[in-house]
Parts: structure tokens; sequence; C-alpha cells
């Protein structure tokens, strides 16, 4: 029988590999052009389950430093040596998105050379694994700029003091892209090129630095970046619920941290809805609407997990989830390098060689009429070779950790 500590973890694992299933599955599937809804993002506003997958791999960071507390951080030596193993872990983090992006940005030719680099000078800087970073170094920070002390020296989260934080982030940004003057735009703009964020992104970054699909229209001209520098703040939010489930399910029975955790999602997800007439729900600028939808929904499906697992047959089917979670990071540059040899054609063909995910398309296509269901096939085909890369390390309980 697991212990406490351990069923924590477990329902981590899941929730982590959960999150990076829906992100494998979104961005492999057979053909771009087939796809269920649901697993496509919102072009701008709104919101499509898809666009609660990132959200929800910042709630599960924020679950992970939230059971890593309380901590004794009273003898001499112990807080130094806690920020040099964060900042050791957002340093890296930072540079292994860079190598992602840049392995994004090759561009794999039929021909020799195979692979073409074109140079650090379009490589993006901005990234997925760069805002896990940064929004991590903040949660760190805000709980021990508010901490809890507890008997002999410990230091836990203050609930309080991250609620605070919490609202002063969303009401700050909020305040930020309302009414602060874009040069040459004017305020209160939220479409993609005249926000502030997207203003401050290619001032900082420069285009050639940002996401190469963060256009208007289809091979328009680059003004946005989905996971752009100032929109960073709203996302701590996410982060910051994390750390709040987390000390509900260390310090309340599982019974009572459930329905804590569902009541907590479902408040958040109305004031999201409520907020959207207000500040509309734009997941690429993680508007403090949608900070509050996204985080609501990743509560709501935490409990729902941690409730579930307690069956031994779902903890036995969650298990290709466990194996994804317990190297999630890893799983996740995996997919990315997948991706990018798929895009190679290098795969002998009739009239000519072909990519390996035409390839795969094209048998998917002769099992299934519905070009859908063989776009979504294959993304699956991905997402078990994927876990199937990471099995052995999980029987031995290895963890790629940063």
């Amino acid at each position: 029988m697991k212990g406490t500590g351990a069923r924590r973890l477990d329902v981590l694992d899941v929730f982590r590999g959960l999150a990076v299933a829906g992100m494998i599955l979104v961005t492999s599937p057979g053909d771009w052009m087939h796809s269920y809804w649901w697993l496509q993002h919102a072009h701008w506003q709104g919101w499509t389950p898809a666009d609660m997958v990132f959200p929800g791999f910042l709630v599960a960071a924020g679950v992970a430093l939230g059971l890593s507390f309380p901590r004794d951080l009273s003898r001499p030596g112990t807080r130094a040596a806690l920020w040099r193993r964060v900042l050791r872990r957002v340093v890296a983090l930072i540079l292994l998105g860079l190598a992602v992006n840049l392995v994004y940005s090759l561009k794999m030719l039929d021909h020799a050379p195979w692979i073409d680099f074109p140079g650090l000078a379009v490589v993006r800087i901005p990234g997925v694994l760069q805002r896990i970073g940064l929004c991590y170094l903040a949660g760190v920070a805000l709980i021990l700029a508010f901490p809890h002390r507890l008997p002999g020296g410990r230091i836990d989260a203050d609930p309080r003091g991250l609620l605070l934080a919490g609202a002063v982030l969303l009401i700050g940004y909020w305040l930020l892209l309302t009414f602060v003057p874009v040069p040459g735009y004017g305020v209160g703009r939220l479409d993609q090129e005249g926000n502030l964020a997207a203003y401050i992104d290619r001032a900082l970054f420069t285009v050639p630095h940002l996401w190469p699909l963060g256009a208007v229209q289809w091979g328009g001209p680059v003004v946005y970046d989905p996971e752009g520098l100032l929109a960073t703040l709203p996302a701590i939010v996410n982060v910051l619920a994390g750390i709040l489930a987390a000390r509900a399910l260390r310090r309340a029975p599982e019974p009572v941290a459930m329905v804590q955790l569902l009541l907590g999602g479902a408040a958040l997800i109305a004031c999201g809805l409520l907020l959207d007439p207000v500040f509309p729900i734009i997941k690429p600028l993680w508007t403090s609407s949608f900070a509050l939808l996204s985080s609501g929904v990743a509560l709501i499906v935490l409990a729902v997990l941690a409730g579930a697992l307690e069956s031994r047959a779902v903890a036995a089917l969650c298990t290709p989830l466990r194996i994804l979670g317990t190297n999630a990071v890893l799983g996740f540059v995996l997919s990315v390098v997948m991706a990018k040899i798929g895009e190679a054609p290098w795969v002998p063909a009739p009239g000519g060689p072909i990519t390996p995910q035409a390839w795969g398309f094209g048998i998917a296509s002769r099992l299934f009429a519905d070009p859908v269901i063989a776009s979504t096939a294959c993304a699956l085909g991905v997402l078990g070779i994927v876990i199937a890369c990471l099995w052995p390390l999980h029987r031995r309980n290895w963890r790629f950790r940063l």
C-alpha cells in the first residue's frame, strides 16, 4: 500500500504525463490540415481544450514545487544552497529551451547536406521551457518572500501571501495592457500586432527571434510570440495555483483536499469567464482571464485524477501517463526531435522520397477512411514511440532532472 507522500507523487506524475501527452497530440498530427477542433489552438481570442495543455504543465510545476515544502532554511548556508539549485535549474531549462528552438529552426533537406543550419540570427528566443523556468523561479521567490514560518525553523508557502501576489500580477497585467500606450498603435489594443506584450517582444528580441508562425495571417509578417516576456507575468499565477494545490494535498485528508481542489477550480473558472468581457480570454497573450480559467481547469483535472487513481484498474490504465510524467521534460524534447525528423523527406516512395509524417499518414489513411481519425492515429503513434523510449528509464526509476 502506498503511503500518502507516494500517492501525491503518483498523482503528480500522472497529471504531468497527461500534460505532456496533450502537447504531443496537439503538435504531432499526421496532417496539419486534418485535426479535431479540440486538438487545435484558438487562433487568437477564445479557447479550446488544446489551450489548456501548457497551463496545466505550469500548474504541475507548481504542484511539484509546493510538495518540496516545508523546508528547514534556518541553518547557515541552507538558503544559499537552495538558491543555487533553483538558479541552476532555471538556467538549464532556458538553455534546453533554446536548444529545442534551434532544433525547430533546422531545415531538413532531401539532398546533402541533410540538415541546413540557418544560423543563430533566426533562432527563436522565447519558448515553452524558458517560460517554465522563469515561472518556477518566480514561484520560489514568492514562497520565500511570503513565508509561513513553522516550528523548528521550517518555512512553508503562505496562501494569503501567494493569493495577494497572484492578484497583483493579474490586475497589474490588465492595467499594463489596457492603459499603457503602445508607440504607433495607441492604448488598449489586444490584437496580435498592437498589444503592449507583442511590442515589447519585437523591441527586445527583434522579429527574427520570435515564433515563426506568430503572424496575423498565415505566411504574413511575424508580429508576436505566444511565450513572450511580459505575458510570463500572468503565467506565474498558474504556478501559484499549483503551489496552493500542493499545500491542500499535503495538509488535508485526501477527500477534503479533492473537494477543495474542485471548489477552487470551479471558482477560478467562474472568475475567468466573468472577466472575459472585460479582459478577453486570449491564450497567446495569456490574459488574466485566461490564467484564471486555465488554472481552474487544471485544478479540476488534478482533483479528478486524485480520486480516480484510488482505483487499481485506473492506476494501471494510467501507467503510460506515469511513464511520461516521471520524465516529462525529456518526453517533450523527444517529441520535438521526432517532429523535426518527421519533416525530412528520406522515406523511399514511387514518386520520390517523402517525409516520415507523410508516410505514416498514408498508412493510417489506408486503415481509417476519415482523414481526421488517420491524422490523430499518427499523433497517437508518436506518443506511443515517446513512451516506449522512456519506458526503460521508468523501469529503472531513472529521472531526467535539470
